[in-house]
């Protein structure tokens, strides 16, 4: 009895570990200071595809782009972009980078891991995608949005989610003075397998980002 009740104490140390590691949180975004919202918006702009910057960014500035993105910013229910109906976010962003894919819980601000694999490579029709350090994939989820039941008004909010966390995304690029870049032409089906997404899902777009 003894040994089954050590071996058992041994398996679950070891699934809790395991699934601690599956989240790796980030540091806390800048709130305060740094450059002007006139000035990032004046900045603002896509950086040049066949002339993409390669280096990674840091911890920091990958934790600001993506509460920029879609984080917390009013307690625990309020975001920097407008979701419909108060909902919670229904457009998911996953970043994509060479030691794998991970997706942004806005709830704990931290990485859940979903792929150890690089899938960069096999993301984007143009060549300068898979050699940009981080995409950030923007997945509409549909269970998110059941409440909404007019699959014309899912995606029309999906849309409009998406288009205000990219902007998001651009002016925080701006402000840090990283390169960014809006990607519409996408391999959705590689996304959708490399992902495991739910039948409903739809992949909207992707965000290069390097410095």
């Amino acid at each position: 009895m003894k040994k089954f009740l050590a071996l058992f104490l041994g398996v679950l140390m070891a699934l809790t570990a395991s699934a601690a590691s599956a989240n790796v949180k980030l540091p806390d975004p800048q709130t305060s200071g740094g450059m002007g919202l006139f000035e990032a918006l004046k900045l603002r702009s896509s950086a040049p595809g066949g002339d993409f910057p390669t280096a990674m960014l840091s911890d920091q500035e990958l934790s600001n782009v993506l509460w920029a993105a879609t984080g917390l910013n009013r307690g625990d229910k309020g975001w920097t972009v407008p979701m419909d109906r108060g909902l919670p976010p229904y457009v998911d962003v996953y970043a994509a980078i060479k030691d794998g894919v991970f997706l942004y819980d806005w709830k704990s601000h931290s990485l859940v891991d979903v792929s150890k694999k690089d899938i960069r490579p096999n993301i984007g029709l143009q060549n300068f995608v898979a050699s940009a350090p981080c995409s950030l994939i923007f997945v509409a989820n549909m269970e998110s949005l059941s409440a909404v039941t007019d699959d014309a008004l899912k995606a029309q909010f999906s849309a409009v989610a998406a288009g205000a966390m990219t902007q998001d995304v651009y002016l925080a690029a701006a402000a840090m003075s990283l390169g960014a870049r809006y990607i519409h032409s996408i391999k959705e089906s590689e996304i959708r397998s490399a992902l495991s997404l739910a039948e409903g899902d739809s992949v909207i777009c992707l965000m290069l980002l390097g410095k």
